[in-house]
Order: structure tokens, then sequence, then C-alpha cells
């Protein structure tokens, strides 16, 4: 087994697919230290710049002072803290739906939901470009899971419409995590209506970034309903870590009782909790931020002007950088890091084959000197490495 073990790896790498950690040595913020290096970064998902942010920190060393560093003990047990009830009901009414519950990552969240809310007998409909939680989720639960072409509203409905599912559940990422754009939600939503189904959104490059005050995708498109539940990440805009669901209170008392990642899994520390509601309230308060990554957005669209790479189109902090073949994503890659420049490479099976690609993410903490150093990185890099 070892060997067999041995001789993938070493494939993997043949075929540039070898992934590799790198050694923070700094906080999360657009300059940090990696493998005892300074870089800028443009591989962070701290959408916002909270994850540094000197507020959050004294929440929680103050929090931590006063609940201690562990939960202790499962949320059904002794684990649920004031500081975690505190921040669901923050977190719900903030998002405008009626109940939230608290995950300690958006993987255990989608594979608690789905687990609990679909089983045999009952159908996932889910985008072929989903995050992986979300796969896993669907093939755990035991329903029927079928996949539609990426924000193909038509073939959707063809699926919907042949179903004799019991229950019929539409599982899609809101904002798309690896190409940046945003699922037809407004659309989906409507044949939920016409064909008695629910549906699951994972706003997880959403929440804190789109909408009103950064409510997140419902808001974006300014849309209510008890047949949506929502999820949304609090390790990326929101600066901290964990994740919640929110929906109808039913929803919500229903998991607490049958979402096995949620029922079987020990809380986060409660002063994260308290941490996060510090977070929500400036993430409320972040219209300047939220203002000053749209510009950087449109810089970066209107500025980086390449003959063999292509910028996909995103309106969102995800901007994902096509070049095709892993190696040469790769190379890119490296190439920028030499330059002092961090922009991770992602090759499949995160993406399909044949659209390997440099995952530029920004941050409201970047600058027009930060946009323009990577551009011109990237635009000398084009006439070097295609020389």
């Amino acid at each position: 087994m070892l060997a067999s073990l041995q001789r993938e790896l070493e494939q993997r790498k043949v075929d540039g697919l070898l992934r590799q950690r790198r050694l923070l040595d700094s906080p999360q913020a657009e300059h940090i230290v990696a493998n005892q290096q300074p870089y800028l970064s443009f591989c962070s998902n701290d959408y916002l710049g909270l994850a540094n942010h000197p507020e959050l920190i004294a929440t929680m060393q103050k929090a931590a002072g006063d609940s201690g560093v562990g939960s202790g003990a499962s949320g059904l047990i002794t684990g649920h803290h004031r500081y975690h009830d505190d921040l669901e009901k923050q977190l719900a009414a903030f998002v405008e739906l009626p109940a939230a519950l608290l995950f300690s990552t958006g993987y255990m969240a989608n594979i608690g939901v789905l687990g609990a809310l679909t089983g045999r007998g009952d159908a996932i409909f889910a985008d072929k470009l989903n995050h992986a939680c979300l796969n896993d989720g669907g093939y755990f639960s035991h329903a029927e899971f079928q996949r539609y072409p990426h924000n193909d509203v038509a073939a959707l409905e063809k699926l919907l419409q042949a179903s004799t599912a019991k229950h019929k559940l539409i599982a899609a990422d809101a904002v798309f995590s690896m190409d940046g754009d945003i699922a037809p939600i407004p659309e989906y939503l409507a044949l939920c209506e016409k064909y008695d189904a629910y549906l699951y959104l994972d706003d997880a490059h959403g929440f804190g970034v789109l909408g009103e005050h950064g409510k997140g995708s419902l808001s974006h498109f300014k849309i209510k309903s008890p047949r949506i539940i929502m999820m949304a990440t609090l390790g990326k805009a929101a600066g901290v870590a964990g994740a919640f669901v929110a929906g109808e209170q039913v929803v919500i008392d229903y998991l607490i009782q049958k979402a096995k990642s949620y029922v079987y899994s020990t809380p986060a520390p409660p002063a994260l909790s308290a941490t996060l509601s510090a977070s929500v309230k400036l993430i409320a308060q972040g219209d300047q931020l939220r203002a000053n990554l749209q510009e950087l957005i449109q810089y970066l669209k209107a500025n980086l002007k390449l003959n063999k790479w292509r910028l996909m189109d995103s309106d969102t902090t995800i901007q994902p950088l096509i070049v095709g073949d892993n190696l040469e994503a790769l190379a890119l890659s490296e190439y920028l890091q030499t330059h002092g420049i961090l922009v991770p490479a992602i090759r499949p099976p995160t993406v399909p084959v044949g659209t390997a690609r440099l995952r530029i993410s920004l941050s409201a903490a970047h600058t027009l000197d930060d946009m323009k150093k990577l551009i011109a990185a990237i635009h000398q890099a084009e006439r070097e490495l295609s020389a």
C-alpha cells in the first residue's frame, strides 16, 4: 500500500498536480511572510481585511479571559455558550432570516445540512461547479444526486420536471469559488416555487461582500422566501473562523436534532463567537471597504491586457486568470513568487481539466499600488514565459 501511495504522489508531481503547503510566519494580511520570505499576497479569502483587525484581536483576548479557550462538550451537552447563542441570533437578524445555527466549518455545515434534510427517496440537484463539500454532502445524504451544467437554468428545470422524488432540494454555490461568477438565484427560486423544491445556497464568498451592508447574495438580489436555506462561512470576509446556516425556525430546530456534524461535534471556542459578533458589526459598517473592493476589481479588469492568458468575466473578489495547462499555470505562479507576489495556481480536480488558472483573490486591504505591481508582473511574465 505504501509503495502505491508513493507512486501516485510521484505521478501527481509529473502531472503538475502535487499540492504543497506554505508556512505562514505572519498574520493573514495583504503583505505576509511565508516560508520566511516577504510577499504581496493575492491568496487569501480575507476579503475585507478583518483577519488582523485590532478590534477583533482585542475582543478575542478579552473573551478568552472571560470564557476560556475551549467549549469542552458538544452543543447539546454543555458546549453551547452564551457567546454562541448571541452570535446565532445576531447572524439571523443580519441576514434577515428567522434563525441561524453555528457550525465549526463550512464543510461541516454542508455535509450536515444535506444529510439531515434529504435521504433515500429524495433528490438533490447540484451545479457541476459546486464546491467539493456540497458534492460530498449530496453523496453522504443517500438522496438521488443529480448534477446540472453550470448555471444552466433550463437543464435544471428538465431534471426537476422529470423527478418523482418525495423532497427536492437545489444545492448551489451563490458565488463560485474558482470562477467568481454568481448563481442565477432568482431563477432558481422560481423553479422551487414551480416544482415544490427548496433552495440551499452556499454563500461562503458572498457573505460580507455582496448585498446591502454585506448581508450576502440574497440581499444582492433582494429576494426572500421560506424555501431558501443559506450557509455562509465566517473565515473569509468575516476574518475569523466557522460557519452558520440560516433559514426558517423549523429548519434550524430540525438541524439541531438531525445534523450529525452539529450533534456530534464540539463547538468552536466561545471566544471565537464573541469575536465574530464584533466582526459582524464591522461588516455592517463596512460599505467603504466594499466600495474600495469594487474599485480594485474594476481597475484589474480594465488594465490587465493579455494576449495568451485570459481573465474570466467576474465582478466579485475572485478574479480567475485562465492559463490552461497545469505546468504552465504552476510556472506562472512560481514566476510571480520570484517577484515577491503570491497568487495560487489552481489545477484539476478543483477545476475542470484544461482550465488550470491563477486565482487572484482581492482584499479591501490591497491598494492601487499593489494592483499595479501585480498587473506589471503578469504582463512581464506573459512576455518572458511565452518567448
